[in-house]
């Protein structure tokens, strides 16, 4: 029949609520794959009075989460409250005793995972965060686990599933941002306050996550460069048409030199890149390793179901871990700070538009100012005339710093009436 392994669940939000409908629907077949009989045991909420659709005990639930850490009954303590705290309190308790957790939380991850790792090794606990990035797309275990011989040279990928809603509709529609997120709020795609999104905080905070598992170093989300994707226009998906291109809000880890460059931001990315076909709020990670090559995980990256599945995943391995008496692989990747390459000292290719006078000589001080900075253009184009001329450029590869040096000199230009936009662009070479 296999024994009891008690859950206790921290928040019962759209994640924790899957959580308890997946162990109640797939019971027979969770038992079969562990060995065991997951039952939840407690449930920490902040409401008991709010009514709940989830197969759980009413008498289970209470409003005090140290009872669930603490609780003789409950063997994995599973949070998924999110926030920093009470969450690392909470998380710190239940490692501290000996109790595998399970997380979904990014931010706890990204901000404090060197502290908890350092307690899942003192304590011998498992600790499993595979929820925490992309969803329902396994990609912490693969990284960790199966590429675990191999050495990666970068990841990338689209981890925003709004975001990435938001930029297929105005891909598509042919719209500006602000329609856009309106479509997404309306859809139920956005937080109240969408901002941790659209500014990139949400990307950034998985992106520092996947970089310590990929690069054995530990990488917190301050340490990633952040742009969001607010001043992306309509027009930018024209040129970005015109050009090849589809403009995705991307998340990048790369080694460089011993160092760990970590950037999100919005760029223009070859129409026949396979990260350029995931639409709407799909995720996908593109993995590109010295040996195996390339690799790309796609699918849902978040809301309850695919989060729960991953949360489910993490219970029933550490469930097989607690039957057999054995534990479960670490996470190297946060022993040890790494050495963050900032991001002027990173390259890419440009692209930049610029309002300018529709007048002889024009485009020769555009370029010289491009060559006084460093900056080589690779390919340029003028639309329009008179009021409504525009340069629409592209450039070979340059410094971070030294583009942006050349931005300000074209803001400063006599014959550039206006910086219109500018964005990074991934070449087929990459």
């Amino acid at each position: 029949m296999g024994e009891e392994i008690g859950i206790g669940l921290l928040g019962c939000g759209i994640v924790g609520s899957a959580v308890a409908r997946i162990l109640a629907d797939d019971a027979d077949e969770i038992m079969e794959r562990c060995g065991a009989h997951i039952t939840i045991r407690r449930v920490a909420v902040r409401n008991l009075a709010k009514e709940r659709d989830v197969p759980v005990p009413r008498d289970l639930f209470t409003n005090d989460a140290a009872e669930v850490v603490s609780d003789p009954n409950v063997r994995i303590v599973v949070e998924v409250m999110g926030g920093i705290e009470p969450a690392r309190s909470l998380t710190l308790a239940a490692l501290s005793s000996g109790r595998p957790v399970v997380t979904a939380n990014k931010e706890l991850i990204a901000t404090l995972g060197k502290e908890l790792f350092a307690e899942a090794e003192r304590s011998g606990a498992d600790f499993a965060f595979e929820g925490a990035v992309a969803g329902g797309i396994p990609i912490i275990k693969p990284l960790k686990e199966s590429l675990a011989g191999e050495r990666i040279r970068r990841v990338m990928g689209i981890i925003n599933g709004t975001t990435n809603f938001i930029l297929t509709r105005m891909s598509q529609e042919g719209i500006e941002f602000d329609q856009a997120l309106a479509e997404a709020k309306r859809l139920g795609y956005t937080e109240l306050d969408p901002t941790a999104d659209i500014e990139g905080f949400d990307a950034a905070a998985k992106v520092s996550i996947l970089a310590s598992i990929c690069f054995d170093s530990r990488v917190v989300a301050g340490d990633v460069y952040r742009e969001g994707i607010t001043r992306v226009t309509a027009r930018d998906f024209t040129f970005a048409r015109a050009l090849g291109y589809e403009v995705k809000l991307l998340g990048i880890a790369e080694a460089v030199d011993g160092r760990v460059a970590a950037r999100v931001h919005p760029a223009m990315i070859p129409l026949s890149h396979p990260l350029a076909s995931v639409r709407d709020n799909l995720n996908a990670v593109f993995v590109e390793g010295v040996h195996v090559g390339q690799l790309m995980f796609s699918g849902q990256g978040a809301g309850g179901p695919p989060t729960g599945t991953a949360v489910v995943g993490d219970i029933v391995d550490l469930a097989r871990n607690l039957t057999s008496g054995s534990r479960g692989v670490g996470c190297t990747g946060y022993r040890q700070d790494a050495r963050i390459r900032h991001m002027d000292e990173t390259s890419s290719s440009y692209y930049i538009l610029l309002e300018v006078d529709d007048r002889p000589g024009v485009l020769a001080r555009v370029a010289q100012t491009f060559a006084d900075h460093g900056v080589s253009i690779n390919s340029v184009w003028q639309e329009g005339f008179g009021d409504e001329a525009r340069l629409v450029m592209v450039t070979h590869r340059a410094l971070e710093r030294n583009f942006q040096s050349l931005l300000g000199a074209l803001r400063g230009l006599e014959v550039v009436e206006e910086v219109a936009s500018s964005m990074r662009v991934i070449t087929d070479e990459e």
